[in-house]
């Protein structure tokens, strides 16, 4: 695309523990909030951003008004590779095209977060996030890692949560040479993960070199304990919700000292409680210059209703603007 999506935003890259601005060298933090919904929301008449209730101008709104320089976009693999409901794979990539090009426009750079494999199954009936990728998440990194060459607004989150594989996990555990794990096996730690991680991170930058890229730990992206790879430009991304408990320090905390740590998603497990648990979260994040980005503007702990800030909402935005 040659900067075209990127409204003259500079290539970000790592240095120590941070990330940094490669046109001034000055250290950024990246703090913003997640907006689903294209990993999963069918396309209408109009197309897949309409289908998703995606515009401008609620891009806008989170970027402008909300102070965000970061959103982070889950979106769905067979989407991009194949379409869905008679839209094709290059329809779904121009409506990422308008995302990008939007949160730019508006001064935030876009993580495009591999959430979803699937366009096939019926929704409502086993868990949909992978525990690992397949073999078409290389078709898909080496895709998208050449769609947005020359895009330094573009970030790559690799795979959204590994986690150990579940009674009703939609997927097996896929190996990243085309085999499959034992299916007995469920567990799923770094050494199931990181030859993925390494295999998915030389497909970005096989066609993209400069490729800023994410890689989630385990236990639902939570813990990056035995994550660090020897790997340039690196960000290791961690989510964190009441469930997992507080021992932040070691899943991640300690580790912000010498590596590029980024809590990817972040929130209460319901909407308008454990408020307490979010503001504490942001003040240990803050006091470690973590970024973060919120979960979420669109779905359940919702950031906003009928365009109001919720209780979660509300701290978001006020650490955000302030």
């Amino acid at each position: 695309m040659n900067g075209q999506l990127s409204n003259g935003l500079p290539r970000l890259a790592t240095s120590g523990n941070r990330i940094v601005n490669t046109a001034t060298g000055a250290n950024l933090i990246l703090r913003g909030v997640n907006r689903s919904g294209l990993e999963y929301a069918d396309p209408d008449e109009q197309g897949f951003l309409s289908g998703a209730a995606i515009s401008r101008s609620e891009i806008k709104a989170i970027v402008h008004d909300w102070k965000c320089n970061v959103v982070r976009i889950p979106f769905n693999q067979d989407f991009v590779l194949r379409g869905r409901k008679g839209r094709s794979g290059e329809e779904y990539q121009r409506a990422l095209d308008q995302i990008i090009y939007w949160n730019s426009l508006f001064g935030a750079f876009t993580i495009l977060d591999l959430q979803w494999l699937d366009a096939d199954r019926e929704y409502g009936n086993g868990n949909y996030v992978p525990p690992l990728p397949n073999a078409a998440s290389i078709e898909l990194w080496k895709l998208l890692g050449s769609r947005y060459r020359g895009e330094p607004a573009v970030l790559y989150d690799l795979l959204n949560e590994p986690h150990d594989r579940l009674p009703d996990d939609l997927y097996p555990l896929n190996r990243e040479d085309g085999g499959t794990y034992p299916a007995a096996q469920r567990k799923v730690t770094p050494r199931e993960w990181l030859p993925w991680a390494r295999t998915l991170t030389d497909a970005v930058r096989s066609q993209n070199p400069d490729a800023g890229v994410l890689i989630s730990g385990t236990s639902w992206g939570y813990d990056l304990r035995g994550i660090p790879m020897d790997l340039p430009n690196v960000v290791y991304s961690t989510h964190v919700y009441p469930d997992k408990g507080n021992d932040w320090a070691g899943a991640f905390g300690d580790l912000s000292a010498s590596v590029p740590v980024f809590a990817a998603e972040l929130g209460p497990k319901k909407e308008n409680s454990e408020v307490a648990f979010v503001q504490q979260l942001i003040a240990f994040l803050t006091d470690r210059e973590i970024g973060w980005a919120a979960w979420s503007w669109f779905n359940e702990p919702f950031l906003i209703d009928r365009y109001a800030a919720t209780p979660f909402g509300a701290i978001v935005r006020k650490s955000l603007t302030t």
